[in-house]
């Protein structure tokens, strides 16, 4: 952890976590806001592509029609007509537009809330959710301990990291508790990608995105964290068992 005068100080990993959820919460929020609070039935039925921008404008590529029952896109004419999130108040329209660029919006794979598809889909939803819950874990209990492994680590209990840290095991264990989170999500999104005969489902989609974003927002607190400049050197740095940071 990091010290000065043998006083813990977490201001800086207290203040990176918040401003990282702070940001994921806020947006999560107005997923459900959005929605609700515009008019019934402003937001029809969406399909459009990932990494995209698809229905900023009514020329848009997602207002056109592409045929039924294809990988992206649908005949939005035939799903309650044309939409154009940049026609919205500036607060609705970057949310939307936001969801836009960054997710597919498919129909299907997304919630309704007054008549109006959310602005993204159901795990997206979850990794939000997954990464606001993240960050305000490490908020609480993380400290910068020099390197993002240790930094990462810093959220368990340090009598529970007593074995990890005597058997140096901890950038596997990192690696072991991020696969816990991104793997069901890799299988669930990949298998749905690659076999026509699966399709996963809401429930799971906001399970498995909420596990990835839940690592997510931990690594990337972490990440943010792990500052050396904190430390006068490397014998700072305490860390479970009475290890040691060899700088080399």
């Amino acid at each position: 952890m990091a010290q000065k005068n043998g006083l813990e100080v977490r201001g800086h990993e207290k203040k990176v976590s918040s401003i990282l959820g702070g940001v994921a919460a806020t947006y999560l929020v107005l997923c459900f806001l959005a929605p609700l609070l515009m008019p019934t039935d402003s937001v029809p039925e969406l399909s459009g592509r990932a990494n995209a921008i698809d229905y900023a404008f009514e020329s848009s590529w997602g207002n056109k029609d592409h045929g039924e029952g294809g990988k992206v896109g649908h005949d939005q004419s035939q799903h309650g007509g044309s939409f154009a999130w940049s026609e919205l108040n500036p607060l609705w329209a970057i949310t939307y537009g936001f969801g836009d660029l960054n997710c597919h919006q498919k129909h299907e794979r997304s919630w309704e809330i007054n008549g109006n598809q959310m602005p993204v889909c159901a795990r997206d939803i979850g990794i939000f959710l997954g990464f606001s819950i993240g960050c305000l874990i490490f908020g609480l209990r993380g400290f910068n301990r020099w390197t993002v492994r240790d930094t990462f680590l810093s959220v368990f209990p340090d009598d529970s990291m007593r074995k990890v840290y005597e058997k140096d095991i901890r950038l596997p264990l990192m690696f072991f508790i991020m696969g816990l989170g991104l793997v069901p999500m890799g299988i669930d999104g990949f298998t749905q990608l690659l076999l026509d005969s699966y399709e996963s489902n809401n429930p799971l989609r906001l399970v498995t995105g909420a596990g990835a974003g839940l690592v997510g927002g931990l690594w990337f607190s972490s990440a943010f964290s792990a500052r050396p400049k904190f430390f006068d050197g490397a014998d700072g740095v305490e860390l479970p068992a009475g290890s040691k940071l060899v700088v080399k």
